[in-house]
């Protein structure tokens, strides 16, 4: 044992100025404070002789009835249990001497080195010396083994008479020299202990009173000497602290038998703390699991709708309220899952730590229940989005359809409109010959224009049929309308072709027709065709999603303008031949009617349609420019997307890899690894604008109705599945990290042992960097079993030898736990680390392992004990004894949950404290 250069022992990591003042200032408070001196002197000579009457003997006055040495070795006899060296019997002063030595002497064998004190001084009636050799003894003897929660000896005595005195009003225990001058201190302790002998409530504001009635009680009752004088402690301003220390130790020593239920209270204190702390965690869990679950029940059905709405705006308004759940709805619920899933991990780890059985959820609400539940809520809402887009462009496309049905049926419908009865008249019976020429001319006329319109039916018979099969809400009038066109369709064919059959007949008997009018109807019917389609084809909406496709619909635009000379051309050519007919009219003297019986349109119809056809073409060259320039737009928004999109992808990963590299590192300690994680925890949540940013833009996108840009590998899809993957992988691995702290604070694990834990494993975790993010800090049973044999759990002897932590600790542990250390002993721990046979063993089970193998745990049969030490032996304990013992709630806690005791001799409202505990770690509802 180390001795060190002082008037007192200096062992234990106890503080030197618990023991004795060095030399000058013992000195100095000796000539500046006289009641120090009476006071130490009359406690000490009490403290000796509570001691010496064990012997039969006393001392009277203390500086004199030391100086022979023959009590003082008697009174370290009495205090130490050991038997000193036979003392010189001789009178003589070196006789005085040699007794005093062979007692300072064993005093230095305690560990003691004695500075200043010789035994020359103690023969000689030394006052300050015979003092302080005392206050030495005392504080060896009497003091030194006072310790609380690891406490040195005076902050010790100090800190169980705080405790003590907690509970009483007026008391505020905080030194050993002016706390005690009211007497309520010494009551209070006296009152704790044995409360029938003081009645404290009723104690007045009388400091002598209290101090002399606690003196006089405690020399009664408890066989404590009166060491101190009331009116000695009130006389001066700072009573001696070593006298009220050494009187104070008394009382320790007086209850020590009570400190044993003292301790078997904290000790219950603790477990109950644990066990009301995890039935919270457990609630909570409960509460919010059935949260999340009922959202998402309530969520899937309205993601797994795909009831098409009938408009554009209803669809698109679906699409809105899809991206408010996206952007507001679903992301607080990410963070209330993996919550969820880190306060599951955090109670199970307590739960581990507090050896409590692991925590079952409710039926269904198992976080592999959650994440199941989610996984359907994903699933529903996987196809959601693209559902929705495929639906807007049905129905845009449905809507382009239908007008350009309405468009050609109009058409149709106005060209067709009076055919039927021109068809059915009979006026060729009555024509002369030129006339009937005229009439089967006409009708060959419009037997080429009807030829002309076929197409037309064709295609709107085309259009109906494609709304009926993208399934157009209004497809019913659609399909009337259609049907009416192809009935009058029909029966204009039938009748044209028996008003044929009929002007054949007659052209028999008519020789007569006029070519002229003939050609110009045959030119101008298909021109005035020409002219009309031409006019749908400049007014027909247009729908493109690309700038290739607008560049499309221009050059065939260009294409068109550049057939406009040749129509030109062709119409002049038409109006010549009324020319024509007008000229040799006036050159033949022609009187006779010259309108053309066979036209079906005449130069002023074909004038005004040219002009129309002319004034389409520029506008329809402004559409396009319009519509290259809103192309044009959503280039920049599929680029200005992709450029945020192509810097946010790699970010996450690069962020994602940090994290994973982090989690592996061993640099540092646990609370090192926590502050980058959460600087990076920092920097991630600070990064969540630039997602909103992208959020944004990827709305305008869709709101331009933009569906691919081939700028970027990265979707919106796959940034919102990144990020949220980011925020539950940072949240998950600093719940790890706080796991681990825990766990080693708990266990009493050292930074060193748990980077050796994490060194072996990974050193076994072959595919660490090559796996997936989820398949990471997971061995195979191969690999854990190697890694636990280099630790010194399993192999032959040999294995053993090698291990990686080769110490005698460690292997006599292994020895006294009784480990096979075999094949067997492996299967019962695989079916510790991994009790759901996955094949694979986490880091978290594996340090729960090793820290479960090594480390201390309360145990049920512990707390049995405890309560039975409160209950005085007694196998059942009364509700007024756990009211004394414990704090209010922790004993109403007990009381409420405790079973009644059905043993033999038991008292009424007796309490079976066995049964609760063993509750406590067992399956139960506590």
């Amino acid at each position: 044992m180390n001795q060190m250069e002082l008037s007192v022992p200096y062992d234990n990591g106890y503080e030197p100025e618990d023991y004795m003042l060095q030399e000058d200032e013992w000195d100095r408070d000796l000539l500046l404070d006289p009641a120090w001196e009476k006071q130490q002197r009359k406690t000490f000579t009490a403290w000796c002789n509570s001691h010496l009457r064990k012997a039969g003997t006393q001392i009277e006055n203390i500086e004199d009835d030391f100086r022979n040495g023959l009590k003082l070795m008697l009174l370290l006899e009495v205090i130490s249990g050991e038997r000193l060296p036979k003392p010189d019997r001789g009178k003589m002063r070196f006789h005085k001497i040699a007794n005093v030595n062979k007692a300072l002497d064993f005093i230095t064998s305690k560990g003691v080195k004695l500075v200043s004190i010789g035994a020359e001084e103690i023969v000689d009636g030394n006052v300050k010396m015979t003092l302080g050799m005392i206050w030495t003894i005392i504080l060896r003897f009497a003091i030194q083994d006072i310790s609380v929660e690891e406490t040195s000896a005076k902050e010790g005595l100090l800190l169980w008479c705080q405790r003590k005195t907690a509970p009483y009003r007026n008391v505020n225990v905080q030194n050993f020299h002016v706390s005690w001058k009211d007497g309520l201190a010494f009551c209070a302790l006296i009152h704790r202990h044995r409360p029938e002998l003081i009645d404290f409530q009723n104690l007045k504001d009388d400091p002598l009173g209290n101090l002399n009635l606690a003196f006089d009680i405690a020399e009664k009752h408890l066989d404590i000497p009166k060491m101190l004088d009331a009116e000695d402690i009130l006389s001066t301003p700072k009573p001696d602290e070593r006298a009220i220390m050494t009187y104070v130790s008394c009382f320790y020593h007086a209850f020590a038998g009570a400190e044993q239920a003292e301790t078997a209270a904290n000790r219950i204190c603790k477990i109950l703390g644990v066990n009301q702390e995890n039935e919270k965690l457990m609630e909570d869990y409960e509460r919010l699991a059935s949260e999340l679950l009922e959202w998402i029940r309530r969520t899937i059905p309205w993601l797994e709708n795909r009831a098409a709405e009938k408009t554009m705006i209803e669809m698109q308004r679906k699409l809105e309220d899809f991206r408010d759940y996206r952007r507001m709805h679903k992301p607080p619920k990410v963070q209330e899952k993996c919550q969820l899933e880190i306060s599951f991990n955090t109670l199970q780890t307590k739960l581990r730590i507090s050896n409590r059985p692991a925590f079952m959820p409710s039926e269904g609400k198992m976080v592999s229940d959650i994440t199941s539940a989610w996984q359907g809520l994903d699933q529903a809402e996987k196809g959601y989005e693209e559902w929705l887009l495929t639906e807007i462009r049905r129905l845009e496309r449905l809507d382009h359809l239908a007008e350009k049905f309405r468009q050609k049926a109009t058409n149709h419908e106005t060209w067709a409109s009076g055919k039927e009865e021109i068809l059915s008249r009979k006026d060729y019976e009555s024509a002369s010959l030129m006339e009937v020429r005229a009439l089967l001319r006409k009708h060959e006329a419009f037997e080429s224009d009807l030829s002309a319109h076929q197409d037309r039916v064709e295609q709107i018979a085309a259009i109906a049929q494609e709304l009926n099969e993208l399934d157009y809400h209004d497809v019913a009038s659609v399909n009337q309308r259609c049907q009416s066109i192809c009935d009058l369709w029909d029966q204009l064919g039938t009748l044209t072709q028996k008003r044929r059959e009929a002007l054949e007949r007659t052209e028999k008997l008519l020789e007569t027709v006029e070519q002229l009018f003939l050609e110009y109807a045959k030119r101008s019917a298909p021109f005035n065709n020409w002219m009309e389609g031409a006019m749908e084809d400049l007014q027909d909406m247009f729908i493109v999603h690309t700038i290739e496709e607008v560049q499309t619909l221009i050059a065939a635009h260009e294409q068109f303008k550049s057939t406009l000379p040749e129509a030109d051309a062709e119409r002049q050519a038409i109006l010549g031949i009324q020319q024509e007919v007008l000229k040799i009219s006036h050159s033949y003297g022609i009187h006779g009617d010259l309108t053309n019986p066979y036209r079906t349109i005449t130069t002023e119809e074909i004038a005004i349609k040219w002009d129309k056809v002319k004034k389409l073409v520029p506008q329809r060259d402004s559409a396009l420019q319009e519509e290259l320039a809103r192309q044009h737009g959503n280039e920049r928004l599929r680029r200005q997307f992709a450029a945020q999109a192509n810097l946010i992808g790699p970010w996450i990963q690069t962020r994602m890899e940090e994290i994973g590299r982090c989690s592996m590192a061993m640099e540092g300690t646990l609370e090192d690894q926590m502050t980058q994680l959460k600087q990076y925890e920092h920097v991630i949540v600070s990064y969540k604008q630039n997602i909103d940013k992208l959020e944004g833009d990827h709305q305008l996108i869709q709101e331009s109705l933009i569906f691919d840009n081939k700028h970027t590998n990265y979707t919106m899809e796959h940034i919102r599945v990144g990020w949220e993957l980011l925020l539950t992988t940072i949240a998950r691995t600093i719940n790890e990290i706080e796991t681990q702290i825990l766990t080693r604070d708990a266990k009493g694990i050292s930074q060193e042992q748990m980077n050796e834990f994490r060194s072996s494993f990974n050193h076994f975790d072959r595919r660490l960097h090559k796996a997936r993010v989820e398949e990471r800090d997971k061995l195979r049973p191969d690999e854990f079993k190697a890694c636990l044999i280099s630790l010194g759990h399993l192999g032959n002897d040999k294995q053993k030898k090698n291990r990686a932590m080769d110490s005698d600790d460690f292997r006599a542990c292994l020895i006294s736990m009784g480990y096979d250390l075999g094949e067997v002993e492996f299967a019962r721990i695989m079916m510790l680390v991994d009790p759901n046979t996955s094949g694979v063993v986490s880091f978290q089970s594996f340090i729960d392992f090793m820290t479960r193998e090594t480390a201390d745990t309360d145990t049920a049969e512990q707390v049995i004990g405890s309560f039975r030490i409160l209950a005085a032996d007694k196998p059942y304990i009364l509700a007024d004894e756990l009211r004394r013992e414990l704090p209010p709630d922790q004993a109403e806690y007990c009381i409420s949950r405790m079973p009644p005791y059905s043993g033999p001799g038991a008292l009424p409202g007796a309490l079976d404290y066995t049964a609760f505990s063993t509750a406590l770690y067992g399956e139960s509802d506590l």
